[in-house]
């Protein structure tokens, strides 16, 4: 089930994905298994499964709480401080 949090209401306009790739790995020659992208500024980072988590870091790093995945066929949104899938 997914609910609205705090974050997501806050959000006013949802930046578009600024790439296709983990521009982050690609500089250092690693692998992804799945991209996310943020939806506050549209930077595209490795999911939690990947080696490097460079999604969560951004969060971690700049404080952008919500991402959505940018998998063929998913639109699932998630804010990682609330650690809820929102809606």
């Amino acid at each position: 089930m997914t609910r609205s949090c705090y974050h997501s209401r806050r959000l006013e306009v949802e930046a578009a994905p600024q790439a296709e790739v983990c521009e982050q790995c690609v500089a250092t020659g690693d692998r992804w298994v799945h991209l996310r992208a943020c939806l506050v500024c549209g930077v595209v980072g490795c999911c939690d499964n990947s080696k490097n988590r460079h999604a969560r870091k951004h969060w971690e790093l700049v404080g952008h709480p919500l991402v959505q995945s940018i998998e063929p066929g998913e639109s699932w949104r998630y804010c990682f401080p609330d650690r809820q899938m929102i809606g």
